[in-house]
């Protein structure tokens, strides 16, 4: 039986595994809640190190299905002292975590799809979709190109073509919409309601933003089990930010971590500064 299901984080109504993301009751967002009293004496810092050198080695904290095989080995990428700039920097110790060596398309992507897409099979998902403007649609489609699926991207029609180049070779449907990112989304979040598709950032997002974590296991492991006094993450579209809270303290738990984003695409960062105010829409998401 899975240790895992998804909860409720406002109301803690429990709604089992499903693809769904938003709790019926309150219209709060679901997470992934796990039975860490069991957890415990099942995964251990001497287990995980004998464990694949790829982010599957922390597969009893993530929300996998049961006998789940991984088809790539995604994640545990290198994490480099940085002493130059350290010292530019004021820092005693910096280092810096390389995710652009990360399989398949060598993006931080890679490890929140891969997460997605196990469930997108254990639900019979033959279609899996997301929004995008960029990364996430390169990984969707690379990922559902090596697993069987067939995949659907839909992107805001005035994107860069550079930025969907590796979309399309791994032959994805493209879909460009005449409007925002934010439209873009709202779109997709219909589709999800009316068609039978695993969209990964939209019924399947519980599951694609627990495949954050992995980068906090991989920074405590590679530091000797230490963790860091800081943690600076790019917000992009603020998933990776959700790497902190590690495992219920099981294995690591990032008090310390902090978003950044360019003063010029600063709204993820000034919504979470003003997390009890309004909360004003990105019209024109960074695409770097």
């Amino acid at each position: 039986m899975p240790q895992y299901e998804l909860r409720c984080r406002e109301c803690g109504k429990s709604w089992g595994n499903q693809p769904r993301s938003i709790c019926d009751d309150c219209f709060s967002p679901l997470e992934v809640s796990y039975d860490y009293d069991a957890l415990r004496s099942q995964v251990t810092r001497e287990q995980i190190a004998q464990g694949p050198p790829s982010m599957w080695r922390y597969s009893g904290l993530l929300p996998l299905p049961e006998n789940f095989q991984p088809s790539l080995p995604t994640g545990f990428t290198p994490l480099f002292r940085a002493p130059r700039l350290a010292e530019q920097l004021g820092a005693k110790n910096l280092y810096i975590k390389n995710d652009a060596v990360c399989l398949p398309t060598l993006s931080f992507k890679d490890r929140v799809v891969a997460v997605a897409l196990a469930q997108a099979r254990e639900f019979g998902f033959e279609v899996v979709s997301c929004s995008s403007t960029g990364n996430l649609a390169n990984s969707v489609a690379a990922q559902a190109a090596r697993n069987g699926f067939r995949s659907w991207i839909f992107i805001p029609a005035d994107l860069e073509p550079a930025k969907i180049i590796g979309t399309q070779v791994f032959g994805a449907k493209l879909v460009r919409i005449s409007g925002s990112y934010d439209q873009v989304n709202r779109l997709c979040s219909q589709i999800a309601d009316e068609h039978q598709w695993g969209f990964v950032n939209v019924n399947l997002r519980p599951y694609y933003a627990e495949g954050s974590k992995t980068v906090g296991f991989e920074i405590a492991e590679q530091l000797g089990w230490r963790l860091p006094d800081n943690v600076v993450v790019p917000m992009a579209g603020g998933s990776l930010i959700t790497f902190r809270s590690s495992g219920d303290g099981l294995l690591a738990d990032f008090d310390g971590s902090k978003g950044g984003q360019r003063r010029n695409r600063s709204a993820k960062t000034g919504n979470h500064r003003a997390f009890a105010g309004d909360r004003q829409p990105c019209r024109r998401p960074l695409r770097d």
